[in-house]
């Protein structure tokens, strides 16, 4: 997907960092709704299971974040790329 004049920012993309945290917090919802949730709270809700299907929410939500970031990875110039590693290297000397 990229061509020769374009770097990957793979480590530093923040739609993958929102998607861990949502996907972490997805999935302890999906558990507490699973095995946690009594009948007495169902039943103050609505009769939904509100633990559970947030979190399952939240985990097709993370999905799809990390689905855009591999199919729209964000791409960085190669002479910028070149000029911040030079920039790095040059701050390590100091």
């Amino acid at each position: 997907m990229t061509n020769s004049g374009t770097r990957r920012a793979r480590a530093f993309d923040i739609r993958l960092v929102i998607a861990l945290l949502i996907g972490v917090y997805g999935a302890v919802l999906t558990v507490l709704g699973l095995g946690f949730t009594t009948e007495e709270d169902i039943a103050k809700a609505a009769d939904i299971n509100i633990n559970l299907w947030t979190g399952v929410a939240m985990l097709i939500f993370a999905g799809l974040f990390v689905l855009w970031a591999k199919l729209r990875p964000i791409t960085v110039p190669q002479e910028e790329a070149e000029r911040l590693e030079h920039e790095h290297h040059r701050g390590e000397e100091n």
